[in-house]
């Protein structure tokens, strides 16, 4: 193959292996591997089936990583074992082989696979292949895959929990009472416990790679052999040694006096220092990682045999390691929290319960309540248990909350260290905003050659003023801005009088470095100068420095009077009068420069002045020639206004008139009334001669300016609030932020790296149709609802369409503007779309701006684009040169042949925007030797004219669906992508034309080292668009907002071990797609496919960033449901995430620290949510057992004998440190930073009102139902949310059939453990002590019951009650059966939901009914508090109680056979409420016979009977299964 190759590449004469047509390297190589992976992945029967019995992607690409791949061959040898899909053990019969090979030809006739004629004849022989089986790893289903993973720390946490459990036991005072011989061989005896888990970990590596013993190699299975041996000869000879120690050890006293005092030693100290021998080497190696990266990598023969032990020799998982400085800095953050971790475990979970452990040890209880089972146990071990039971599961779950805590800090100390926040609000825009066109020259701009480039340093950014050749970038920049501002009006995110106030005018004085600011900038600030002015009592000097001190008041002053200088010097064309004008002028000029501006005119008459300036104004837009008369009257007034009212001494104006009029008496009398004589009148017109020039001249530009003036004079603080969108405000805040980060410089668009967008699409809304936007099938109709929540946009679109109301929207243009509205507000291709071809506007945009003059950026874009066709043409054409986007859209031949709108919606975006290409997958059948067979191509069109035209064709060797959809889809188009650079974008995500701008400065990060590599995927900021949806959403874009900022930030630097978390990172193209893709798609295991990219990355020696200036819009789920759906599809994929290779490598080959921080930002956050809720049920069947038992009573009873109070305060404080809200800290430390922390409490404080507690309560319930019963029995799956944008009431069927299993069950179960805990508690426990025990308890079991009836709209209207209740009715009733849907019938939803356990391991559906023996307690605890058993313990009484169980079942059972109308067999929930009465009859029986025992004396028997069926329920879903 390789010499084929070389010859092909130097234009030798090419002699092939394969030679034949067009499809022979298709036929002969691609489809042979094609129908292995396609015959695999039917054998995981779709994903239900033991990973162990079918090869997934990695197992059959990792095959060619090792030698064993060259037994394959040259042409490839068909009947090697790599080909074949079955386990196979006996040589088969010809006639058998015969029809294997009849059944696979017709597997290949409708997959359209080619007969094969070599694999037929190797088919002939009598020698079979056998199936190879698994390569390197095999995924086993099993909760010991976390411990296997990352047994370095819990080793560590177990011999830490240890030591401080010794340490407490002592009592030390200090730590240096440590040292001290007898305490310190006591804490070394950690080690043995450390030798014991070394062999737990050999055994279950041998346990784990037993299904793989065929395919290891001989050095593989004689490591893992030699290492069982290893650590069984320490677990033997360190208890020995230390046996002896104790017995006899040497002291030896020090020559100096110190701290050590003396130094003791003895035969076990030596053994464990040779025993560590191994970890001290890691520890030097983790102190110099360059020594240890080269060891690892190296194919020196000595080092292979030093690495040989510590790790295996695969193709990926070596040299990760990270600069030394890297190092540095998560080690110091993983330092301080280990520490803040264990003082605190220290001081209050170990040390506490050490002297409550003593006087339990020393009480005895002789006397129980039930039936000891064990009574010659002393030492009331069983009450140890309970006790420290939770305390144990507190210990290893409480790192995830001090990880936060610590992500907090950091990360909020690299928030603003990075700018993060430096323009939160208008104001601090505005106050900034003369700083933009520098940051924007620094920062976007390229530089230029006589520009020397700026450094950049880590603390901000000092602009400097822009001058000289630098001013063109101040027009660049306003050219950008006002493109932009453009855009919102086109989004409808300002109104036509913002886009004026907001748009900054483009005039040739901007190429001198002068800029006329925005009008919301400049609002307010001429008239509050006015007012200053006026009022003003001092010296000149004074004054002018008050009005410059504010930049913009100065700048609306000095503006306002040169415009009206030129509207005088436009409008005026009389000689006399521009001569009288032009000496007012020279007064003031003259004055202000002599600094007596204040003697020479009176200011009190500016605000009058202001008022006739504002009329003028207003007559000259209007341009009424009938005006005319009024314009003159205007001037009149003005003139007289600042000669008479405001001039001191205006005798030199009037002596310049009297010059010209000599007809007219020169008295002071007259002075009044002078203008009025004068024959014309002053600025009057007469037949020989114009005094002004009115109307103006129909001029843009000039139109323009006056308004500008008109708005400068008349514009009040209600502009200061301008944009009053707040997207508008958030996306400028934003952008303007940015700017003052720390980004690479951008290059010239011809320079920049090229990129690809693709987008992956199956069955979503592209576009809503006109019926969708009307349609009330949810209650309100969309357009109504997006009307509701964007009621300002909605303001903004009628005025931009010229519609009073959405009833004059008639025309199809007007209703495809109406649809695309709507489209763009919700989670649609069609929002996507737009927002991607972002980019290649942005690349225009930045093209011109590099390649135009100071005339072509002054007329425009649009200008060029008339004036300039050449410019134009290679703008366009550099675009497409830089930038493809590809929608993979595979259904879209099948819509399109079937006349489906959705495929019509697609056609209609490509002709919008024609540099869009769609993918898909064609599916025809064609006629090849009279046989019809189905032929597979993945096809690129585009759209021309209307029509798709096909670009490329690539035929498939069968369908490519085998694996996960969603990667599936975008694997077979990522071919059609261009570039060093992919983005993935998922189909509800948006992207805006200020953030585009910034990507060519992203893709230069490709270029900068990030530590010891250059980053090969760029992560990227997300904003969650649709937090004003509801309440869930806006919870959830909180939580999202945190994670994708603060917690991203944070693993990218300094943990290391940032992964792709889904959209929209940025791929390195050429490093993935020549390193396995950017998708792994096996079925199931790649379930959350994202982050295997991120994964597959980082063992490859991959770098992955995160970037903070650029950010990129995302839509969630809106509803619970939605919401719910989405974290049981991400919790089943962490599951899955958990057993699979990826994590074991990770976890196995990084370093200690940084295997810490992949664990608990990975599993490890999903296993301690899980581990935490067990604690929870862990503590109340610890009291359940206690209670039941009468050992607390006893203990606490005994306790206040010998006024014990340290015994009853750890009996009952037991209760989980609430630390839970410390888990919010990382939001409100971000929503703190990027709005101000005013703003994070109102909000944070707003959301607790809104009853976010009761939504993450609840959705904690999701994620470990759904964690834990994939880690146990498998079944992860896709959940399609719908992505709906409105949100709806679901009935009371879908609430159940969603939450049963996951919430009700259990918090019906913590409420009747709470229930019976405060039953038997109540005559020697206070109330309040109860209370302050359980609140948190019976906070999460109400919310896991009632909270989908809290967030579910119009939950409570009386009307819909009665509908769901009907509907319920209906759906229990309704018998199930083959083609029944689970939400028609629930027998068909029952059979659904356990599904999982047909495929579970049996160790599972033990392990299941093992659990469900836990409801045996209350029965066996409830049954000997009766008074009906007399006190006794006898183990009789609990069997009596079965007999009476039994015969009221058997009495149910033979009511129900009478029933002889009843046709179906009623659920098992309606049976357990039909057998309700009975117990409640039994109750009320032995209420009576005990002549009116306490009430709870009928509870216990009702209690009793329900727990035992439904411990009988639960028992028969894992047993009937097993």
């Amino acid at each position: 193959m390789a010499d084929e190759l070389h010859d092909l590449l130097t234009g030798k004469k090419v002699t092939t292996a394969y030679e034949g047509g067009r499809e022979s390297f298709l036929g002969n190589v691609v489809t042979p591997i094609y129908r292995v992976i396609y015959e695999e992945a039917l054998k995981s029967k779709k994903g239900t089936a033991d990973h162990s019995t079918w090869r997934n992607y990695d197992d059959l690409n990792e095959y060619f990583w090792s030698h064993d791949c060259f037994q394959i061959g040259w042409p490839m040898r068909l009947d090697h074992d790599y080909f074949c899909f079955q386990s196979l053990n006996k040589p088969k019969r010809k006639n058998v082989v015969e029809e294997k090979r009849k059944r696979e030809e017709n597997k290949d006739e409708e997959l359209g696979l080619k007969e094969d004629e070599e694999l037929g004849g190797a088919v002939e022989e009598i020698h079979e292949p056998k199936w190879l089986g698994k390569k390197n790893f095999v995924e086993i289903r099993s909760f010991w895959q976390i411990f296997r993973s990352f047994d370095r720390m819990w080793s560590f946490f177990i011999l830490s929990l240890q030591a401080m459990i010794i340490m407490a036991c002592h009592d030390l005072g200090s730590p240096l009472e440590m040292l001290d011989a007898v305490v310190f061989e006591d804490i070394m005896s950690i080690f043995i416990t450390s030798a014991i888990l070394k062999l737990v970990q050999a055994i279950l590596d041998i346990v784990f790679t037993w299904k793989n013993r065929l395919m290891m190699d001989n050095l593989s299975r004689k490591k893992q052999v030699l290492k069982l041996l290893v650590a069984v000869i320490w677990t033997i000879v360190l208890p020995i040694y230390y046996a002896r120690s104790k017995r006899k050890y040497t002291c030896y006293s020090t020559q100096y006096r110190s701290w050590l005092g003396e130094l003791c030693f003895s035969s076990y100290m030596v053994a464990v220092a040779i025993f560590l021998t191994t970890n001290a080497v890691e520890m030097v190696l983790f102190f110099v990682p360059a020594i240890h990266k080269f060891i690892e990598v190296s194919n020196y023969q000595i080092f292979k045999i030093f690495s040989w032990w510590t790790q295996p020799r695969l193709y990926v998982g070596r040299g990760m390691q990270e600069t030394q400085v890297s190092v540095l800095k998560y080690t110091v953050f993983w330092v301080l929290v280990l520490f803040t971790k264990f003082l605190f475990s220290y001081c209050f979970e170990i040390k506490p319960l050490i002297g409550p452990t003593r006087l339990i040890l020393k009480i005895g209880v002789k006397n129980y309540d039930w039936h000891e089972l064990f009574p010659k146990v002393k030492n009331n071990v069983g009450a140890l248990v309970a006790i420290w039971a939770p305390i144990i599961v507190v210990y290893f779950m409480d790192t995830q909350i001090w990880y936060s805590v610590f992500c907090t800090i950091f990360g909020g100390v690299y928030g603003i260290l990075n700018h993060l926040g430096e323009i939160r609000t208008l104001g601090m825009l505005r106050s900034k905003f003369d700083a933009l066109p520098s940051a924007f020259s620094v920062c976007l701009t390229p530089p230029s050659e006589k520009r020397d480039q700026k450094t950049r340093n880590f603390f901000p950014l000092r602009f400097h003023k822009v001058s000289g050749n630098e001013a063109n970038d101040v027009a660049k920049f306003v050219f950008v801005w006002n493109q932009i501002i453009k855009t919102f009006r086109l989004e409808d995110l300002i109104s036509n009088w913002e886009l004026d106030l907001m748009t900054i005018p483009m005039s040739s004085e901007l190429f001198s470095g002068m800029v006329r600011w925005p009008i919301f900038l400049l609002a307010n600030k001429f008239s509050t100068a006015l007012s200053i002015a006026r009022d003003f009592v001092g010296k000149d000097e004074i004054l002018s420095r008050k009005i410059k001190k504010d930049k913009y008041m100065y700048c609306a002053v000095k503006e306002c009077y040169e415009s009206l200088k030129y509207v005088l010097e436009m409008l005026i064309v009389g000689n006399l009068e521009k001569r009288v004008v032009s000496s007012i002028l020279n007064e003031i000029e003259e004055s202000m420069r002599r600094s007596s501006l204040l003697e020479d005119f009176k200011m009190s008459e500016l605000p009058a002045l202001k008022a006739k300036c504002i009329e003028l104004v207003e007559l000259l837009l209007e341009g009424n020639e009938n005006q005319k008369g009024s314009v003159v009257k205007v001037l009149q007034d003005m003139f007289e206004l600042v000669t008479y009212d405001m001039m001191t001494d205006g005798s030199r104006i009037l002596d310049l008139i009297y010059s010209s009029q000599q007809n007219v008496e020169q008295t002071e009398e007259n002075f009044v009334d002078l203008s009025r004589r004068i024959e014309p009148q002053l600025f009057e017109s007469s037949t020989d001669r114009n005094s002004i020039h009115f109307p103006l001249p129909d001029s843009g530009t000039f139109n323009e300016q006056i308004r500008r003036f008109l708005w400068l004079l008349t514009v009040n603080d209600k502009a200061m609030d301008i944009p009053a969108n707040l997207e508008a405000q958030r996306r400028i805040s934003f952008f303007a932020t940015s700017l003052f980060t720390d980004m690479p410089t951008a290059p010239k668009v011809q320079n920049m790296l090229s990129f690809s967008v693709l987008t992956p699409h199956y069955k979503e809304d592209v576009m809503y149709s006109t019926d969708e936007l009307n349609s009330k099938k949810e209650g309100v109709s969309i357009k109504f609802y997006m009307q509701m929540i964007y009621p300002d946009e909605w303001k903004n679109f009628l005025e931009r369409t010229g519609c009073e109301d959405s009833d004059e929207i008639k025309d199809e243009k007007m209703r495809n503007d109406l649809r695309n509205w709507v489209s763009f507000r919700g989670q649609t291709l069609s929002r996507t779309v737009r927002g991607m071809m972002y980019y290649r506007e942005a690349l225009r945009v930045q093209a011109f701006l590099d390649m135009a003059d100071n005339e072509d950026i002054l007329e425009g874009y649009d200008g060029a684009e008339n004036n300039n066709r050449i410019l134009f043409a290679q703008l366009e054409a550099l675009a497409d040169l830089k930038f493809t986007y590809v929608i993979s859209f595979q259904m879209f031949g099948s819509q399109k042949s079937s006349g489906d709108p959705h495929a019509q919606d697609i056609l209609d975006l490509m002709n919008r925007y024609p540099s869009v290409r769609v993918a898909y997958v064609e599916e025809i059948e064609e006629i090849v030797k009279d046989k019809s067979q189905k032929v597979y191509s993945s096809i690129l069109v585009k759209a021309v004219g209307g029509f798709d035209q096909e670009i490329y064709r690539i035929k498939l060797p069968g369908p490519p669906n085998i694996g996960e959809g969603k990667p599936e889809n975008q694997n077979h188009a990522i071919i059609f992508t261009r570039g060093e650079a992919l983005q993935t974008i998922d189909m509800n995500q948006d992207n805006y034309l200020e953030e585009a701008f910034k990507m060519r400065n992203l893709l230069q990060e490709f270029l900068r080292q990030r530590g010891q590599r250059p980053p090969t995927i760029l992560g990227l900021r997300e904003h969650i668009f649709t937090g004003s949806v509801s309440s869930l959403a806006w919870f959830m874009s909180y939580q999202e907002t945190s994670f994708v900022t603060i917690g991203q930030r944070l693993l990218a630097n300094p943990l290391r071990v940032r992964f792709h978390y889904g959209h929209p990172d940025v791929f390195d193209r050429l490093f993935h797609i020549t390193r396995g893709g950017i998708s792994k798609a096996s079925k199931t295991i790649n379930l959350s496919e994202d982050v295997y990219a991120g994964f597959n990355s980082t063992l490859r020696r991959g770098c992955i960033s995160y970037h903070e200036y650029l950010q990129v819009g995302k839509g969630r789920d809106v509803g619970l449901n939605q919401i719910s759906k989405f974290e049981a599809k991400v919790a089943n994929g962490n599951s899955e995430q958990t057993i699979s290779r990826d994590i074991y490598r990770l976890g196995r080959c990084f370093d200690f620290f940084r295997m810490l921080s992949c664990y608990f930002t990975t599993t490890g956050f999903y296993f301690n949510n899980l581990i935490s809720v067990i604690g929870i049920y862990v503590f109340l069947y610890g009291q359940l057992y206690l209670v039941l038992s009468g050992l607390q009573k006893a203990l606490l009873l005994e306790a206040r004998v010998h006024n014990i109070q340290s015994l009853e305060t750890a009996l009952a404080s037991q209760s989980f440190i609430q630390l839970g809200l410390l888990t919010g800290l990382p939001m409100v430390m971000e929503i703190g930073l990027e709005k101000g922390f005013l703003t994070a409490i109102k909000d944070f404080t707003l959301m607790q009102l809104q009853l976010a507690a009761v939504f993450f309560t609840f959705s904690l319930g999701t994620k470990i139902h759904y964690y834990g019963r994939t880690m146990l029995h498998g079944g992860a799956k896709y959940r399609p949310t719908g992505r709906k944008v409105v949100v709806f009431h679901a009935s009371f069927t879908e609430i159940y059939r969603l939450y049963s299993r996951s919430h009700f069950v259990k918090g019906f179960e913590l409420v009747l453990l709470l229930i019976v805990y405060d039953l038997f508690r109540r005559s020697y426990q206070s109330s309040m002590a109860y209370v302050l025990i359980t609140y948190s308890i019976w906070f999460m079991s109400i919310t896991w019951l009632f909270a989908p009836f809290l967030f579910n709209p119009a939950g409570f209207e009386w009307e819909k009650i009665l509908d769901d209740w009907k509907n319920l009715n209906k759906w229990i009733r309704l018998p199930g059966g083959i083609g029944i849907q689970q939400d028609k019938s629930w027998h068909s939803w029952w059979d659904d939901e356990q599904a999982h356990l047909c495929s579970s391991g049996l160790g599972a559906r033990l392990l299941e009914i093992l659990l469900s023996v836990r409801f045996f307690m209350y029965q066996y605890g409830l049954v000997y508090h009766l008074d009906i058993s007399q006190k006794s313990k006898n183990v009789l009484v609990y069997i009596l109680s079965w007999v009476v169980i039994l015969a009221v079942f058997l009495l149910v059972k033979a009511v129900n056979m009478g029933k002889a109308t009843v046709q179906y067999q009623l659920p098992p929930s309606v049976q357990a409420f039909q057998s309700i009465p009975f117990h409640c009859c039994s109750g009320h029986y032995h209420y009576s016979v005990q002549r009116l025992r306490p009430i709870n004396e009928g509870l216990d028997c009702l209690l009793s009977g329900i727990l035992t069926h439904w411990m009988g329920l639960d028992t028969d879903c894992a047993g009937c299964k097993a």
